[in-house]
This record gives structure tokens, sequence and C-alpha cells, in this order.
């Protein structure tokens, strides 16, 4: 288990640009150590961080996740240090692969091996951040590259941008513990899956690269949902719940937890789009397990019962799922608000 070093950090997935500006200044107002994004198909993790770094100045800013796939190692090699530049030095370059649906069918790239994939991306990434005037000469099973510069090769403002791996399923896990400098949990991972399966994949990856285990730090998500009306939060709570649970891929962390046998109900009320039922299909055991949910001071208990402590940096994170924007906006909001500091904290 992590020790609580830092304040904890907070993670968008919802709103505009103008929401990541805004936040992004009242999370490092509030003392919150980090902001992250993530990266969907109307969302591009780059864009959002450069507009997190020109609103904060010490805050940790990263991606939880942008996507590894659908960049050449090039380009993803070039947004990270330039992202990096502009926060001067401030970049967690998180990355994910997606589902196999994802790699498929949204960026056209065959899903075979993702971990292997991002075992040759991550050194490869590197030797872009060190490359001198020699270049880089790489035939691998995914990607082929030969560089010569053509100009004065400018060296970047770290060569040595600290890069996570997201993992659920245990080679996933391994590959982040091989190559990587952290891994980024699932938003319901639950602490049970980090102790059973998460940090011992981990470990397992680490010593097989000959590396230290309690070297790889670990970024995991919580699931945070605050409303002055306790069933209103649960509900927000619930509905992202249901939401990754009709992904296959994440099936390992509900059946750690014999949630699986909820799947089923859930999965007919998402192809019907009925959120009333997928609400009803996932009960009270796996919102207590997966999430932080009701008033502000139910949230406060509740991650102090369950979550401190568990992750080197915690990412508090919004349910988005079914919310309109405006709610999203308190939702975020009273995110902040519940977890600054008061002066009797202090």
């Amino acid at each position: 288990m992590a020790q609580p070093s830092q304040r904890p950090g907070i993670v968008l997935l919802g709103g505009d640009l103008t929401t990541v500006a805004s936040v992004s200044r009242r999370a490092e107002q509030a003392g919150f150590s980090s902001v992250w994004t993530t990266e969907f198909y109307e969302r591009s993790a780059p864009v959002s961080l450069a507009v997190m770094a020109q609103n904060t100045e010490r805050a940790t800013i990263g991606s939880a996740i942008a996507y590894a796939v659908g960049r050449s190692p090039l380009v993803l090699a070039a947004e990270a240090r330039d992202v990096d530049e502009l926060s001067g030095g401030r970049l967690v370059l998180g990355l994910g692969t997606g589902t196999r649906t994802m790699q498929r069918d949204w960026h056209g790239v065959d899903p075979e091996a993702p971990a292997v994939r991002v075992e040759e991306l991550v050194p490869l990434l590197r030797r872009f951040w060190t490359m001198d005037e020699h270049g880089i000469d790489h035939d691998g099973r995914f990607y082929r590259v030969h560089l010569r510069p053509t100009v004065e090769v400018r060296p970047p403002l770290r060569p040595d941008i600290p890069v996570y791996l997201a993992g659920v399923n245990a080679r996933m896990i391994r590959a982040a513990g091989r190559v990587a400098d952290g891994l980024v949990g699932h938003p319901i991972s639950t602490p049970e899956y980090m102790d059973e399966v998460a940090r011992p994949a981990l470990a397992a990856g680490a010593e097989a690269a000959g590396r230290r285990p309690g070297d790889i730090r670990v970024a995991g998500y919580v699931i945070c949902a605050v409303h002055d009306d306790e069933a209103i939060a649960r509900d927000e709570a619930r509905a992202q719940i249901a939401f990754y649970s009709v992904v296959r891929t994440y099936a390992p962390i509900l059946e750690l937890h014999g949630f699986q046998v909820h799947v089923p109900d859930i999965r007919a009320a998402w192809a019907q789009r009925d959120r009333a039922a997928m609400l009803a299909a996932v009960p009270d055991e796996m919102v207590d397990a997966m999430a932080c949910a009701g008033t502000p001071e139910q949230v406060r208990q509740q991650f102090g019962a369950r979550f401190a402590g568990i992750y080197d940096s915690t990412l508090l994170y919004s349910p988005s799922f079914g919310l309109t924007s405006a709610r999203f906006h308190e939702s975020v909001d009273a995110i902040i608000e519940t977890f600054t500091p008061t002066e009797t904290d202090c």
C-alpha cells in the first residue's frame, strides 16, 4: 500500500476546454497536487494538457490516459516534449491502448498483442527524447523508424519524461512494470484488486526486467460523486459503474468481487439505453466497493476509510455518464470543495 504523501489530484472526463482551464486553476488554488485529463473520441489529451499547463504553475499535469495507438511514436514523443516544455517540466505522460474494439474500429489499428506493443513503444519514445545527431534506427514488430536529423537536434526540457501505462488485466500491468515509470489504474479498480492482482503483476513485470518494484508509481482513479442528496450522489456513481461494467476488458475487477452476476442485467439495460434499469442492476455493494458517494461529509469519511493511501497519486473522478453539462460542472466543483482543507484541518 502506498503512503499518503500528498493531496489528491483531480481528473476530468467531460466539459469543454473552458472547463478544463477553470477547473485546473481552481484545483491548484485549492491545493490539489495534480490535474489530469483523459482522451476520447471528442477530446484530445495533448490539447487539454496544454490548456492545463497554461492555467497552472505548480501542479503536476497528467494524461490518464492518452491513446498509445493511432499516433506514430514520433508524433507522440514530439507532443509530449512540447507539453512538458510548456508546463516547465510538470508532465506525466499516461498512455493506454483502449479496448480491442477501440483499437480496431476507432484507430484502425490491429489489436494484436497490445501489451507487447507498448513494451516496444515506451523505450522508443525515450529514444526520441534522447536522440542525438546519429538519429534512430528501429525495426520492431510494430514500429519501423529510420530517422536522420537534417538540422541540429534540440534537446527536450527533460529527456526522462515520466511515462505511465494504463492496465487492468495482469499482462498489461506486467508491461507497466517492465518498461514504464508508473501504472494508471482503472476507475472501477478497488483496493482489493490493487492488492491481490495489480501490485503483484506490477512487481512481476519489474523484477523480470531487473527493476525495483517500489520504483514503479501507481496513479489510481476514485469515482467521487458528491451531492447534498445522498441518493442522487449514489445514483450518479451507480451509473458510471454500470457504464464501465458492460466492457468485457474490465471483467477481472468484477469477478474478484463476485459482481459478474450483475453484468447480464446491466448489459441488457445498456443495449436498450435504459438508464433506470442500468441503475437498478448495480447493487449498493458495488457502489460501496468502487466509489465514494454521498454528502460531502460522507464522501470524506468514505475516502478516508477506504481509499486514502492506496495510490501514490489519487485521481478524484466525477461521474459523467448521463450527467448534463451543468450537473457535471456542479459535481466537479463539489469535489474540489469537499477536498479543500479548512482552517480546522490545517
